[in-house]
């Protein structure tokens, strides 16, 4: 059996009832792991179960902004090996657009991944690991994000960072480029995420949109690997290179 297996460990996914979280859930049941998965809508994590079977999830509902519904979390589900923290919702604007927007990525994207890590430590097994998420916009930004390209940039450092502090629990983080899955921007028409996915493919080397598998897969390497940590990897098909 190769030592690379999440076999008979528990991994937490906050935003794992749908996309990339949901692709780890998948991955780790084949392996044999045990998946508890947190969201905000009741609806989509009823959906995950079925899909991924009554016996092999844990299903918590959870707004992930929210410090004292995290630290409750935590306080409930008790002891677990692996957490990922791909769950977030925002909107991206240039220099010019109002708080709202520019403080959207870092409300809902950092911070809930900052506080998801404080409030989770406690329980994580010394030889266990926690995987971040930015995106492939923080090494080459567009001319509409630049709130956005920080707040990526800060994750990545953030996972750095924990990395030293934390020792010998492993940190890393997960970059992605455009994966096509179900999220879409807060607001945005159907249209618009078209019309991304489109432009996406002219913007990497391999000339297409990804698979949440795929980046799924980077994430259960960084789980497994017991010898990377600190790291980001970047499955974005060449973006940052094009």
């Amino acid at each position: 059996m190769s030592i690379y297996t999440l076999k008979d460990q528990r991994v937490v996914i906050i935003g794992g009832s749908s996309g990339i979280g949901l692709a780890v859930a998948k991955q780790t049941i084949e392996q044999g792991g045990q998946v508890v998965i947190a969201g905000r809508s009741i609806d989509k994590l009823e959906q995950a179960r079925q899909l991924l079977g009554n016996g092999s999830i844990e299903m918590h509902p959870l707004d992930n902004r929210n410090v004292d519904e995290l630290q409750t979390f935590f306080e409930k589900i008790g002891s677990f090996d692996h957490l990922f923290t791909p769950g977030a919702s925002y909107v991206r604007g240039p220099i010019t657009s109002d708080l709202e927007i520019a403080c959207s990525c870092f409300d809902a994207k950092f911070w809930p991944q900052y506080n998801a890590v404080k409030y989770g430590v406690p329980y994580i097994s010394s030889n266990g690991s926690i995987v971040l998420m930015s995106g492939a916009f923080s090494q080459r930004p567009l001319a509409d994000g630049a709130s956005y390209a920080a707040c990526n940039g800060a994750i990545e450092s953030l996972g750095k960072a924990l990395a030293v502090e934390l020792a010998p629990v492993r940190v890393n983080v997960i970059s992605p480029g455009t994966i096509h899955t179900s999220f879409n921007w807060e607001g945005a028409e159907q249209a618009v995420r078209d019309k991304s996915y489109e432009e996406y493919t002219r913007l990497n080397l391999l000339g297409r949109v990804g698979h949440a598998y795929e980046a799924a897969h980077t994430t259960i390497y960084l789980m497994t690997n017991g010898f990377t940590t600190g790291s980001t990897l970047f499955p974005d098909g060449g973006y940052i290179l094009r």
